[in-house]
C-alpha cells in the first residue's frame, strides 16, 4: 500500500508541475482574461485519462501501477476536472443516468457556491 501512495504521489507531482508550467505558457502566448490555459488544461487531461482508460481496457500494456501513476496520480495532480469527467463517463457506461445528472449538477452548482462562500467568509472575517 505505501508503493502504491508513493507511485501516486509521485505522479499527482508531475502532473502539478506540468500543469503549472502549460497553463502559464498559454497565458505567456495568449493575452486575454479569458482563462484560456486552464481550459486547455482541463481538456487535454481529459483527452490524456480517456487515452489511459482506454489502453488499459483494451490492453495490458500498463500494470496496474502504472494505470494509477497516470490516471490517479498525474491526471489527479494535472486536473481533477479530468477525474470528475472520467467518473461521470463511467456512470452513463454503466446506464446510470440519474447520478450522472445528481453528480455533475451538484458538483457544478455546489462547487461554485463553495467558492463563493468561503471567499465571502474570509471576506467578513479578515
Amino acid at each position: 500500500m505505501l508503493r502504491l501512495i508513493f507511485v501516486i504521489g509521485t505522479g499527482s507531482f508531475a502532473g502539478g508541475v506540468a500543469r503549472f508550467l502549460l497553463s502559464r505558457f498559454i497565458h505567456s502566448q495568449a493575452d486575454t482574461g479569458f482563462p484560456l490555459g486552464t481550459m486547455i488544461v482541463n481538456i487535454t487531461g481529459c483527452l490524456l485519462i480517456g487515452m489511459f482508460y482506454g489502453i488499459s481496457e483494451r490492453s495490458d500494456f500498463f500494470g496496474p501501477e502504472m494505470r494509477m501513476f497516470l490516471t490517479v496520480g498525474f491526471c489527479g495532480g494535472f486536473t481533477t476536472f479530468s477525474t470528475f469527467a472520467g467518473e461521470n463517463i463511467a456512470l452513463l457506461k454503466d446506464g446510470n443516468f440519474l447520478y450522472f445528472l445528481l453528480y455533475t449538477g451538484l458538483s457544478v452548482f455546489l462547487g461554485l457556491l463553495a467558492v463563493y462562500l468561503g471567499n465571502l467568509f474570509i471576506h467578513k472575517i479578515l
